[in-house]
């Protein structure tokens, strides 16, 4: 990457970065929360964001911006549950950013609202870039993608504020070191929790639901 491009890149982010501090003020004025959930494609994303739907929706008020590169699936699917969901395509984007979200929010009735939950774009390398005015990220790594992953594309587990390793329920089947991850983690994010899941049988569900629970009332999290 040559000057020309390291400058133009900086002035990107820097503009997103602006936007992203703007958006982050008007969700607090409003005291809604926003997590934004990165991961590679299939992880799991879109079926943690349902179960986490199911768990809370009689206590908090909850939309879901979806971000990908076409069409409107995984909004379907949430709106099919009865929550507001509005669906970002990026036209081959490979990440959302912060106009991206401004425009999105500008959609959905804050002062109505506890929380919004963001599904980026599957992709592990360039999402970890643009701050989104979110208040925390949620990385998710499957059983099956390996744990070689955080040495591969070490940004975003850096940028994590809690690392979801999901679909432990195959684990017997895949080469996944659950015993020596958390010290890879922590190793590049000491501050990143680590919790271990599983959208399907349901596993380890709790101590998310925990976490999202304490994020909503700043209890630390």
């Amino acid at each position: 990457m040559d000057k020309r491009q390291i400058t133009i890149k900086k002035d990107i982010l820097n503009a997103n970065r602006e936007i992203a501090c703007n958006i982050r003020g008007l969700l607090d004025k409003h005291q809604v929360r926003m997590i934004n959930i990165m991961s590679s494609p299939g992880s799991g994303k879109t079926s943690l964001i349902m179960k986490t739907l199911d768990h809370f929706r009689d206590k908090y008020h909850i939309a879901v911006i979806e971000g990908d590169v076409a069409s409107s699936i995984d909004a379907d699917r949430i709106t099919g549950m009865g929550i507001q969901a509005v669906q970002i395509n990026t036209g081959g984007g490979c990440h959302l950013d912060a106009l991206m979200i401004e425009k999105a929010t500008g959609n959905i009735r804050l002062e109505q609202l506890d929380l919004i939950i963001v599904e980026n774009v599957g992709n592990l390398v360039c999402t970890a870039d643009f701050d989104l005015g979110a208040h925390k990220n949620v990385v998710i790594l499957s059983i099956p993608e390996g744990d070689d992953k955080p040495h591969k594309y070490p940004l975003i587990f850096m940028e994590a504020n809690i690392v979801l390793v999901n679909k432990i329920d195959v684990a017997p089947w895949f080469d996944f070191d659950l015993s020596s991850f958390p010290d890879v983690i922590r190793g590049l994010n000491p501050e990143a929790q680590l919790i271990a899941v599983s959208t399907k049988t349901g596993e380890g569900l709790d101590n998310w639901f925990s976490w999202v629970e304490g994020m909503l009332n700043n209890r630390g999290y």
